[in-house]
């Protein structure tokens, strides 16, 4: 009973799920009736589930079959009616087609003519797009065009300008074709094509004025010149007020010429066009000899294109190389007054195209630098004629110079220049004047003497009496009353050498023109001249005449005349030695001693040749007595406080000129030294440079105080002043010294060697 229920429940219970199962196929979607299917297949009522399935399909058809039967007379109906239509489709479609044909025959023509004028109307819009394209491009074309002329007229600020104008303006409005790409990619290199050829216009204004020196000086020395002539001629105005009116006129004209070379005009013109007709007579300004226009357009054009700094930087460098040439005198200037007028020249040229570029640009100079070379000038151009003027033996010569030195010292004043070392270098000079009057006075007395008769002169007639009288304001009341013929006291050269003493007061005072001294300093130097021409040269000529005669020169007279000779002898070498112009912190050496030790040593060669009237002793002792002092002077040179660092390439240059004193030593100037006597006036100076280029401190520290020591004469406390000196120069050249091996160890090796002086220097003093 109870397994009859539940096989009862259990079929009911597959029927649902088989009914489930049906009505999911209905209802679902063809691709998705795979899941429901396989739960047939798996469960055991396989063959039921396909007994049900064929019932319901049986029951659909039923239902299909209805339907249809119930609406097969519409369909019917339908298709009837579809016929009827059919028919007329066709003749419609016979009457559509007809109707074309004629349409497309009768339209041929219009299309043809439309597709005409589509591509006319075409042409049209390409035409004008053409056309806005070709207004847009044309101004950069011409903008590139004028620019291209600009360059090829030298015309560079101008084409500088539309460079700018073409790049900022023009070429952004047409950046996309392709010949404005072109164009952009050449700006950088028209820009560098203008700064490379301003550039040479700049180097070929260099060169020019580097040639044309002397003729700018000389014109400007020249004016200076009138002006001074025409002080001399119009008293009451004050002198300072000319030389300012001088000047202002110079740069009246200048500025007038500045205008027209303005970067702001189109036109560069040059500054040599402006001529004044009235002043067709006058000697031209030093300024209307030099078109600077290449200097302002160059500097206008570094300017623009922010590289300013760069062009003053090279201007100042390659006029400080002009200036050094310049300022380097011939060697054979004191033969004549015109080397001395050409090498002024050529400084006063310089320095007035200095002075107008000063006040003609904003910056490219400075005062500072402007003093910074007149400082050097002015030391070289003393040191320069203090030598060159000592070989001249001619007071005439001399004389001629010193108005010279005035003019030129004038000249540099009115540019605003100071001159005061100039006017105390003249009075140098004048001493050196006065030796050369005494030498030449020297010669005249004895002249004088040599031809008198030393006889009292006879008169025979009023007339002679006061002839002689005149010459020589003789009086004697005692000879006045006595009657003719009668006789002076003394011979004839009493009254000619009263006269030549005249002369030479007159020589003296010719001198002193000009160099704006007072009346008591030119009394003073008068007398002081004079004094020298009684004392000495006319003193010595008369002893010559008393030495004829058998009367002996005292030996204090002989000892003060040897040491005159020594000291002299020192005083000319230590004005070569301010000639003197190391690069204490030069990287190399040069091949050669420097020029001015070359020149003393040929002096002193000179010098000791003439020697040879002299005693041996004199001689030797005059040799001797100038060796040690170049040697001397040159030890202080080089631990002179000022030169606070050096460098190898210093000590190697310095190494050079020793070399050079000590082959003169070799060469035997003077005979009667024994071999070597003489090189030992450059021991110590030997011995330090060897200790330095070398590098031998190990050797010098170990043999220290031994009497066969290599290094003897080289004291610990000069050492170490050299060496601190060299120490600073390796630390503060050398930025990246800390990050090389081979920097630090020197240094290392420095510190240690400079303690291990100061070691040895505290023990020696204890």
């Amino acid at each position: 009973m109870d397994r009859g229920k539940m096989a009862e429940a259990e079929s009911l219970e597959t029927a649902a799920e088989h009914e489930r199962i049906l009505r999911e196929i209905e209802s679902t979607d063809t691709a998705c009736i795979g899941p429901t299917l396989r739960s047939v297949y798996d469960g055991e009522e396989h063959g039921r589930f396909m007994e049900k399935l064929e019932t319901r399909i049986r029951n659909h058809d039923r239902e299909i079959e209805k339907m249809c039967n119930f609406h097969y007379q519409g369909f019917v109906d339908s298709i009837t009616e579809l016929l009827k239509v059919r028919g007329e489709a066709q003749k419609l479609k016979n009457q559509v087609t007809d109707t074309n044909r004629k349409l497309q025959h009768e339209g041929k023509e219009l299309v043809i003519a439309m597709e005409e004028l589509k591509q006319c109307r075409l042409q049209q819009r390409n035409i004008s797009a053409t056309v806005d394209k070709l207004m847009l491009c044309l101004p950069v074309l011409e903008m590139y065009s004028k620019l291209r002329d600009q360059m090829k007229t030298k015309r560079h600020y101008p084409a500088l300008k539309t460079l700018e104008h073409l790049e900022h303006t023009y070429l952004p409005q047409v950046s996309h074709y392709r010949f404005c790409k072109v164009m952009v990619d050449n700006i950088p290199k028209l820009r560098e094509e203008i700064k490379d050829v301003s550039m040479s216009d700049l180097k070929d204004f260099l060169e020019s004025i580097r040639k044309h020196s002397d003729k700018i000086g000389e014109t400007a020395m020249k004016q200076a010149q009138q002006q001074r002539n025409l002080d001399n001629i119009i008293l009451q105005q004050p002198r300072i007020g000319s030389k300012r009116k001088y000047k202002k006129d110079a740069y009246t004209i200048f500025d007038t010429e500045i205008e027209s070379t303005s970067p702001k005009s189109e036109q560069d013109s040059g500054i040599l066009d402006v001529e004044d007709e009235e002043d067709d007579e006058e000697v031209p300004g030093a300024q209307d000899l030099v078109d600077f226009s290449p200097v302002y357009r160059c500097l206008h054009i570094y300017s623009v294109l922010g590289a300013r700094e760069t062009f003053e930087n090279y201007y100042r460098k390659q006029r400080r190389k002009q200036a050094r040439l310049v300022l380097q005198p011939p060697s054979n200037m004191h033969e004549t007054l015109d080397g001395y007028r050409k090498y002024f020249n050529q400084i006063v040229g310089f320095f007035v195209v200095e002075d107008h570029i000063l006040h003609t640009t904003q910056g490219l100079v400075n005062r500072a630098y402007i003093d910074e070379l007149w400082e050097m000038a002015l030391s070289k151009t003393i040191a320069a004629l203090r030598t060159h003027s000592s070989y001249c033996s001619d007071p005439n010569l001399v004389l001629d110079l010193k108005n010279l030195i005035v003019l030129f010292a004038d000249t540099l004043q009115v540019y605003g220049f100071p001159v005061n070392q100039l006017f105390d270098m003249l009075l140098e000079i004048r001493d050196q004047y006065s030796e050369t009057l005494l030498k030449k006075w020297a010669s005249i007395f004895r002249n004088i003497l040599d031809s008198d008769n030393y006889s009292p002169i006879p008169v025979t007639s009023e007339e002679m009496y006061k002839k002689v009288v005149g010459q020589f304001p003789f009086q004697d009341i005692e000879l006045e009353k006595q009657s003719f013929p009668k006789k002076f006291p003394f011979s004839e050269f009493v009254p000619k050498v009263y006269n030549q003493i005249k002369e030479f007061i007159y020589a003296c005072l010719k001198f002193s023109e000009d160099l704006h001294l007072s009346s008591t300093e030119v009394d003073d130097m008068i007398r002081k001249s004079t004094n020298l021409l009684l004392t000495r040269t006319l003193s010595n000529s008369l002893q010559n005449v008393i030495k004829r005669k058998n009367i002996g020169l005292t030996e204090d007279a002989r000892h003060a005349a040897e040491e005159e000779i020594y000291t002299n002898l020192n005083q000319k070498i230590d004005q070569f030695l301010q000639l003197a112009d190391y690069d204490w912190m030069t990287g190399d050496s040069g091949n050669k001693a420097s020029d001015y030790l070359v020149d003393l040593i040929a002096f002193l060669r000179s010098t000791f040749a003439v020697f040879t009237h002299l005693p041996g002793k004199v001689a030797q002792t005059a040799c001797m007595s100038a060796c040690k002092h170049l040697a001397t002077s040159l030890m202080q040179l080089l631990l002179e406080a000022e030169v606070r660092q050096l460098t190898l390439g210093a000590l190697q240059q310095f190494n050079l000129d020793v070399r050079e004193c000590e082959q003169f030593a070799r060469s035997g100037p003077v005979p009667g030294f024994q071999e070597d006597t003489l090189q030992l006036a450059f021991i110590d100076l030997r011995q330090l440079l060897d200790l330095f280029i070398q590098w031998d401190w190990s050797t010098y520290l170990a043999d220290y105080g031994q009497p066969n020591c290599k290094y003897l004469r080289v004291n610990p406390v000069t050492a170490l002043t050299l060496l601190e000196k060299m120490k600073d120069t390796s630390r503060k050249n050398n930025m990246f010294a800390q990050f090389r091996k081979n920097e630090r160890d020197k240094q290392k090796l420095i510190d240690t060697v400079a303690k291990q002086l100061r070691a040895l220097i505290s023990s020696h003093h204890s």
